[in-house]
């Protein structure tokens, strides 16, 4: 079951005394041709688990940064089956590495959700965050993707009630997506002070589901504040911001897997 993914990744880091970094990247942006050696350079690189975004023309609590490079996407002719064609290239590169689809529900309505959870396993992706389907609205979604062994990973963030929490717990599988603060997604320069309190609480309802911190995590420093906390980091603009910049650079995939290594390093005790 694609599921075990998660826990062996979670389990080998753990024994090594290692938090994971999840490195998010928008499919096709900025290279549609290469998106396959940009997933997989950032997995050599340390990346433990990979959020592929799949464009869409109104994302929800991305930022800036994220929407324009989902536009980007969409403009280089990005689709729901593309995406998985680029899963289906890393899979057969990479056997071990935790692949989570990122985007809104509604073009996996458009594809159908059932037939999506199926082709998304077959392709070879391990589960998928849907940034506007809150867990009491996601019953026949988790029904289909259950079926298909397909995880599904839920958002908790700041504002979010015991009796979310408790929702989330249950239904979230893979790992669940903790938002460091309320708002849209992009680069900040610190950590929230409220986190630790907040994630002890998370852990109240999450059992044994690893969880992962996201929004404005661009930095090793804040990669290491966050896994004193957390079981992972999760850094995507600042990632995204960089592709972008680096687009011409022949170099671009280099560029890339360093800057994910100084970031890994913060998932280390004894590194920052």
């Amino acid at each position: 079951m694609p599921v075990s993914r998660f826990e062996n990744t979670f389990a080998a880091l753990r024994q090594r005394g290692e938090k994971a970094l999840v490195a998010f990247v928008t499919a096709g942006d900025p290279l549609p041709d290469r998106a396959a050696d940009v997933v997989c350079a950032i997995a050599d690189a340390g990346a433990d688990i990979v959020e592929i975004g799949i464009p869409f023309s109104d994302p929800l609590a991305d930022g800036p940064t994220i929407q324009a490079s989902s536009f980007r996407a969409l403009q280089a002719g990005m689709t729901p089956p593309k995406v998985l064609d680029i899963v289906r290239e890393v899979r057969s590169r990479n056997a071990t590495l935790p692949l989570v689809l990122m985007g809104a529900y509604n073009p996996i309505m458009q594809y159908g959700a059932e037939a999506f959870a199926q082709a998304a396993v077959e392709a070879g992706a391990d589960g998928a965050i849907l940034t506007d389907l809150t867990p009491d609205a996601a019953g026949e979604w988790k029904r289909v993707a259950d079926a298909a062994g397909f995880a599904t990973i839920f958002l908790l963030a700041p504002t979010s009630t015991h009796g979310r929490m408790a929702l989330v717990g249950k239904m979230t599988t893979g790992f669940i997506y903790t938002m460091s603060r309320a708002g849209i997604t992009g680069a900040r320069s610190d950590v929230p002070d409220e986190l630790p309190h907040l994630l002890s609480q998370i852990r109240t309802f999450s059992g044994n589901t690893p969880v992962c911190v996201g929004f404005g995590v661009s930095t090793p420093e804040q990669v290491h504040t966050i896994c004193r906390y957390a079981d992972g980091a999760v850094v995507g603009s600042v990632l995204v911001d960089l592709l972008h910049r680096e687009r011409e650079n022949p170099d671009l995939l280099s560029v890339a897997a360093d800057f994910v290594r100084s970031l890994k390093n913060g998932t280390r005790s004894s590194e920052v």
